[in-house]
């Protein structure tokens, strides 16, 4: 566990894999943290170098006052890659942090080579939704939305198991003011116009049972970016890389190996 100390957020950060591999960065969704990926490492292949952070407001990191907005979640990113030096980044983001990416590849495309855009849109909901979650979040605290929560994230055969409570238990100890501050951020986002510009490989990933980001949302934009191609996986919600994380790094790794040269 490491942090990156910042004036405008601390971030906590960890490296595994090998240190001289390709460099694999993956931004967490809104009401988890880098644990997201816990089950998925081991199923890729080696030689990579994995680094995860928790976005602000999340995990360990720091919680600064909200709102926020993307263009502040993506220099937190930029600031963790720059700080590690690496350049020719694949850049995994699932859901908020699928926008983290696809602003981060507008802003910095010297930075980013290949990005993975998972369970995520380049707009996602209205501000109307949003605030109302806000609203509820104020009213009764993180509990008040996690039943909701859970019918979104997963597919009912994952709801049915004992590992749905760590899930659920994430979800509500995230720091209030950090989930209120991404769901503000994510209210104010309307990438498609920057998203339409990109031309680095993408592959976009969906949850046939997503209740977050239906499939039609992630092929819409999939759709935004030239060449990109969409896999879909089935029997899994908003989080398939933890309902099905063999399957996940099969796709996944299919596409390593298809930039591997670019």
């Amino acid at each position: 566990m490491r942090m990156l100390n910042r004036a405008e957020a601390a971030l906590h950060w960890r490296d595994d894999g090998d240190p001289s591999g390709r460099p694999l960065v993956f931004a967490n969704s809104l009401g988890t943290d880098l644990r997201l990926w816990d089950a998925l490492l081991p199923h890729l292949p080696a030689g990579l170098r994995l680094i995860r952070y928790d976005m602000r407001g999340h995990g360990l990191s720091s919680c600064p006052p909200g709102p926020y907005d993307m263009d502040t979640l993506a220099r937190d990113a930029e600031a963790l890659i720059a700080h590690l030096d690496l350049r020719d980044v694949t850049f995994i983001g699932l859901s908020i942090g699928g926008m983290v990416g696809q602003s981060l590849a507008a802003r910095r495309p010297d930075l980013i080579s290949a990005l993975v855009l998972s369970n995520t849109a380049a707009a996602m909901g209205t501000p109307e939704a949003w605030q109302a979650r806000i609203a509820a979040i104020r009213a009764g605290g993180i509990e008040a939305i996690a039943d909701a929560v859970m019918e979104r994230w997963f597919a009912a055969r994952f709801r049915a198991t004992p590992e749905l409570a760590l899930w659920r238990n994430m979800l509500t100890r995230t720091p209030p003011e950090g989930y209120i501050g991404c769901c503000d951020a994510i209210a104010g986002a309307d990438l498609r116009a920057t998203t339409a510009r990109l031309t680095l490989p993408t592959l976009a990933i969906a949850g046939a049972e997503d209740g977050a980001s239906p499939p039609d949302l992630v092929a819409d934009t999939a759709r935004l970016i030239p060449g990109a191609r969409l896999a879909t996986l089935p029997d899994t919600g908003h989080l398939p890389c933890v309902e099905a994380p063999a399957a996940y790094a099969a796709i996944l790794s299919d596409f390593l190996k298809e930039t591997a040269h670019v």
